[in-house]
């Protein structure tokens, strides 16, 4: 199948850009494809030109059920029925406070938001206050929001702000260490004694789905205990993607804090900060996290739902296998076509690029493949039928199955054809 028609996308995109900013409502869209959608169902998307998808990127990751889920919408419908914010508490938060935990198994504590973004900061907010310190450790090519203190880019090897406006300044509150490097992370505590908490994706999913190498997380937990140091896990991603329990049950490392989104809620915006509770009771003795629309009731009947879904019927060996296969299609067609398209990560969230096919252990080995050119090769995936991000990573969801994996097979074959092609006649 080969979508060659977006004409109506295109009217919808001029108009969008008068409108608001560049057409798109976040920068992360700005150098995607400019598709329309007009509905999403299970794995797949339909645009407004008729064009359908099978979809690799739901949504950048929550559509942990796929689009649309109806075991989860259901819930959501109905219990809007009886409000959506009361300034107060409503019935549903217990319900869902305690499924949460339950789920997560080690925390004490939750509080609900909205991003992940925001969760970050209450966690970095709460390990300064505990500790009496004010700086943390985080690692090159981790993504923690998109506020001054956490947003940076790296420029010839050097940590810079990644936004203009920004203020440099408040990097300086960050000691950015490589990660999978515990000998970097026992220096910086050797000659530091002013760090709050090392904060970490325990797989960098938006950085080539890098892996924790073996023992890694265990030492950076070790090292957090010796120093008095607060240990947060970002599973913004990983958190009921990787396992039911996030990266904490399938690294067997329990962080002192985590934050949550994504996958937790079937596609609504919620977000989590969990822990300890000598930690997370902080937050009633001045430590401050607000938000109007924090624990809303739409919010809390979607965490209710998917939670619910997700350890009644685990979907986590269909997803495994489903991901592992086609991560070897993947690499079986590329080298069928003579196109260097390398994978790597785990079956539920790999990354695909052009290049070197060893595995990356460290942001800095990104400069090895060729992330450019399969950014450019993302507009030959959507022409053909297939919706994934420019950047490399590919989500599978419960959603998808043997019609989804025959389709992205052979759609993938004539986009790899046509990219064939396109190689033979520029060289």
């Amino acid at each position: 199948m080969t979508s060659t028609t977006h004409t109506r996308s295109a009217r919808f995109d001029l108009r969008a850009r008068d409108l608001t900013p560049g057409g798109v409502h976040s920068n992360v869209r700005l150098g995607g494809p400019r598709v329309c959608f007009d509905r999403g169902e299970g794995a797949w998307l339909y645009d407004i030109d008729g064009n359908d998808y099978v979809d690799y990127l739901l949504g950048q990751g929550p559509s942990l059920l796929g689009h649309a889920a109806p075991a989860v919408n259901a819930v959501v419908a109905r219990e809007a029925r009886r409000g959506s914010v009361f300034g107060s508490q409503h019935v549903l938060e217990n319900e869902a406070g305690e499924l949460f935990l339950d789920t997560v198994g080690w925390a004490e504590r939750v509080r609900f938001g909205l991003t992940g973004t925001e969760a970050d900061q209450a966690a970095l907010r709460l390990a300064r206050a505990a500790t009496g310190r004010t700086k943390f450790v985080r690692f090159e090519g981790t993504y923690h929001g998109w506020l001054d203190n956490v947003l940076v880019t790296s420029v010839d090897g050097r940590i810079r702000p990644a936004s203009a406006g920004q203020l440099a300044h408040h990097l300086d509150e960050t000691y950015f260490l490589p990660y999978n490097d515990v000998a970097a992370l026992e220096k910086a505590f050797a000659n530091h004694d002013d760090i709050a908490a090392v904060i970490v994706e325990p797989v960098m999913c938006n950085s080539a789905a890098i892996q924790p190498r073996d023992g890694f997380l265990d030492e950076v937990r070790r090292l957090c205990d010796r120093h008095g140091s607060v240990l947060i896990f970002d599973e913004v991603i990983t958190g009921f993607r990787v396992a039911l329990g996030g990266a904490a049950e399938k690294y067997g490392v329990t962080p002192d804090l985590a934050v949550y989104g994504k996958a937790m809620a079937g596609g609504w915006p919620v977000s989590a900060l969990a822990g300890s509770a000598a930690l997370m009771d902080q937050l009633t003795a001045g430590v401050v996290h607000s938000g109007t629309f924090n624990s809303s009731v739409p919010a809390c009947a979607a965490v209710i739902a998917t939670l619910t879904e997700l350890r009644q019927a685990p979907p986590y060996e269909r997803i495994e296998a489903h991901g592992g296969t086609l991560m070897r299609k993947i690499g079986e067609l590329g080298a069928a076509h003579g196109v260097p398209l390398r994978v790597q990560g785990l079956p539920v969230a790999f990354h695909a690029s052009f290049g070197d096919p060893r595995t990356i252990h460290h942001h800095a080995e990104l400069e090895a493949i060729d992330t450019a050119g399969y950014a450019k090769f993302v507009e030959v995936l959507v022409g053909h039928g297939i919706w994934v991000a420019p950047r490399g990573i590919w989500y599978v969801s419960a959603a998808h199955g043997e019609r989804e994996l025959n389709a992205v097979v052979d759609r993938l074959d004539s986009a790899l054809a046509a990219e064939t092609r396109v190689r033979r006649t520029a060289g």
